[in-house]
């Protein structure tokens, strides 16, 4: 997860499909994170080449739960991203290693909009 600026992602035009992947972390032993940080930030990057991709953002609560939201213009791209070796590979790891449990949510988006304050 980078460090970009806290806002939410802005409305895309319907139809567009989200990609919703809750999950639950597992401890990480002494302290340290066994690359779960730096192929959450491999995923983010690669994520971006998929053509249809839109957006995505994430979360995660004190408590421990983790929300990402992908946005993809349409179901091809989120084939395509399932398809991609790096992220199979980092799904293998997530059960193997990161999380407790998860589950994933794909929808079609038919209406979206927004507000924002002065604009």
């Amino acid at each position: 997860m980078s460090d970009q600026p806290v806002a939410p992602v802005p409305p895309f035009e319907p139809p567009y499909y989200t990609v919703v992947f809750t999950s639950l972390r597992t401890e990480p032993d002494h302290g340290h994170d066994d690359g779960y940080d730096g192929t959450a930030d491999l995923m983010d990057e690669l994520v971006t080449t998929v053509p249809g991709f839109l957006a995505v953002e994430s979360a995660r609560t004190p408590g421990g739960l983790g929300i990402t939201v992908g946005y993809f213009r349409d179901a091809d791209a989120i084939k395509q991203w399932r398809g991609r070796a790096e992220h199979r590979t980092a799904q293998r790891r997530g059960r193997e290693e990161w999380y407790e449990k998860y589950a994933v949510h794909i929808a079609k988006v038919e209406r979206s909009y927004g507000f924002e304050r002065g604009a």
